[in-house]
């Protein structure tokens, strides 16, 4: 190949770059757009409390929200928690401790489970206050939980499955 073909070549490749990055800048001249100066919606985020691992909660009526769900729809949404945790009685651990019996029980109190130091640190017993603020981002409300869960959003699946949960016990707690 001769020189002549190379510089053909080289010209080509120059004039493809002036043609691209030229029709961008006559776009941008033609297509100009403003940007907003603040955000067209707002995230609001829920703030943590810094004195220790853990968020506060807001408080809940928690006799309305367990008015919302069911023990049918409960069982249903457990589903989710079915990979990771039993509910049965007798039933073993999985990746997640049993869930039979939970209410009233110390959170981190089964003997045959390895909780994480968070959990077994936060000293609480299960009740459905806790329940539904756990269940809300196990993460967020116990900092350093190994619960790798999302959450359940919908108030209506935590009060069902409060409920479910609730249900299987050898005694049932009376509702608030």
């Amino acid at each position: 190949m001769d020189s002549f073909e190379i510089n053909k070549i080289i010209a080509a490749v120059l004039v493809v770059f002036v043609v691209v990055f030229g029709i961008s800048k006559i776009s941008n001249l033609i297509y100009h757009v403003e940007k907003p100066n603040k955000s067209a919606y707002k995230v609001e985020l829920l703030t943590a409390n810094t004195s220790d691992s853990v968020n506060t909660a807001t408080s809940v009526d928690i006799s309305a929200l367990l008015a919302m769900g069911s023990v049918d729809h409960g069982q249903k949404v457990f589903k989710k928690c079915s990979a990771c945790h039993s509910v049965k009685k007798g039933g073993k651990n999985k990746i997640g401790p049993a869930l039979y019996n939970v209410f009233e029980r110390n959170m981190g109190g089964l003997e045959n489970y390895n909780y994480s130091k968070a959990l077994i640190a936060f000293g609480k017993s299960w009740t459905f206050d806790e329940m539904n603020s756990f269940l809300i981002k196990p993460t967020s409300y116990i900092k350093g939980t190994k619960m790798a869960f999302a959450g359940l959003k919908k108030e209506k699946d935590r009060a069902s499955v409060i409920l479910f949960m609730n249900q299987n016990s050898d005694s049932p707690l009376p509702l608030p």
